[in-house]
């Protein structure tokens, strides 16, 4: 019978977005759960592919990274995939996505100069099979995040099959 997600999991989800640094001690109080709770219930997470990794939130501008670039590219079809691996193995790329629409791919990148941005650009827009590429500058970050806010979404994630 494979494994389901209850309310405990989604809260101890929300839990490690918030710092995934927490002590299993600290979550399990805030929960008011067993310590050992935690740690199964994390593991449980691991196994069913829903946590894949721990890792920090990077201000990349404070490292000098302040120009993202967003690119739509169009490719010939059967070449779609070899492209879209080639372009993920990219230093600065930071999502690679297979879309609908105008493009056949949107990836997002940082950069520290444009010369390191023109740079990429003309090396993607070169790549075999690549019909063409379509670059916008983000000017202002509003929002920008890979977490869900959960706690709004608790009773949705839970009626999903």
């Amino acid at each position: 019978m494979p494994e389901k997600i209850d309310r405990l999991d989604i809260e101890i989800l929300i839990e490690l977005q918030k710092d995934a640094r927490k002590s299993l001690r600290e979550i399990a109080e805030k929960l008011d759960v067993a310590e050992g709770t935690v740690y199964n219930r994390i593991n449980k997470l691991k196994r069913m592919g829903i946590i894949k990794s721990f890792i920090p939130i990077i201000d990349h501008s404070k490292l000098g990274f302040d120009l993202t670039a967003i690119i739509g590219i169009s490719a010939e079809g059967k070449y779609l995939i070899e492209i879209e691996k080639a372009i993920a193995r990219e230093p600065n790329v930071t999502a690679v996505y297979d879309v609908t629409g105008e493009f056949d791919v949107i990836a997002v990148a940082k950069f520290r100069t444009r010369e390191d941005l023109n740079e990429f650009v003309k090396k993607v827009g070169g790549m075999k099979h690549v019909k063409r590429t379509y670059t916008m500058l983000v000017l202002n970050v509003v929002k920008e995040t890979h977490a869900v806010e959960l706690e709004k979404l608790v009773e949705k994630v839970l009626k999903s099959p």
